[in-house]
């Protein structure tokens, strides 16, 4: 059973998200937060398996709740619970068509993936049921307008990506070019000749040496480090 956080300022959209997950039988819905704070808050009390974050939420306040969700460092302690050893929420936020700026900075934030908020029912449940699972999600059309982002910025930023991809082996680069590619483990296995279990092993590997929490960071770095380069 996957269990969800749902955060949204508004009531009523709060309570149609979750009489759509309810009716999933594998998702239930543990818990609601009407703002950024009060998500970090319940997400360390109940720990979730993904945080369904809507963008209505203020930019700064959405940010640093995902940065306080998906950040590695541990939650504060709650009274009665223990985190120990326990894998973190993963944060699936849904955003509005032309936010890619939004998108990009929560990203780097530590997001898992997005969906934009004119998704349909299907898509979005099988997104959580996606994150969860701990793959990403990130929409053709949020792909391209993130990619977009990069590239006018790369000129800005400074060379530091260049160490973390020093520090792949070559498989480890082939991995992270069909990451960025959009295929999933399943098609990297197949498509590389190794077993899915060898791609999961390689994917933790690269997150761990490019300092990402999430498989979707990994994607805007092959792009920012110049391994992947966007068609014209």
């Amino acid at each position: 059973m996957t269990s969800v956080l749902i955060v949204n300022d508004q009531s009523l959209q709060r309570l149609g998200l979750r009489m759509l997950l309810a009716a999933e039988p594998d998702l239930t819905v543990v818990g609601e937060a009407a703002s950024g704070a009060e998500a970090v808050r319940i997400s360390a009390e109940l720990n979730p398996d993904v945080v369904l974050l809507d963008s209505n939420i203020s930019d700064a306040d959405g940010i640093e709740a995902i940065r306080r969700i998906a950040h590695p460092s541990p939650f504060p302690q709650v009274p009665g619970l223990s985190r120990a050893g326990g894998p973190r929420p993963r944060v699936l936020a849904l955003t509005p068509v032309n936010h890619e700026g939004y998108a990009h900075a929560a990203l780097r934030a530590g997001a898992a993936g997005f969906l934009l908020q004119h998704t349909t029912p299907d898509e979005l449940t099988a997104a959580i049921r996606i994150v969860a699972a701990g793959d990403a999600v990130i929409t053709p059309s949020l792909t391209r307008t993130l990619i977009d982002t990069v590239r006018r910025e790369r000129p800005a930023r400074r060379p530091e990506g260049d160490i973390g991809l020093g520090t792949l082996t070559g498989r480890e680069r082939d991995v992270l070019t069909a990451v960025a590619s959009g295929w999933s483990n399943t098609e990297i296995a197949e498509r590389l000749s190794i077993a899915p279990t060898t791609v999961k092993s390689h994917v933790s590997h690269i997150l761990a040496k490019i300092g990402a929490h999430a498989r979707v960071q990994a994607v805007v770095f092959a792009y920012e480090s110049g391994l992947v380069r966007p068609a014209a």
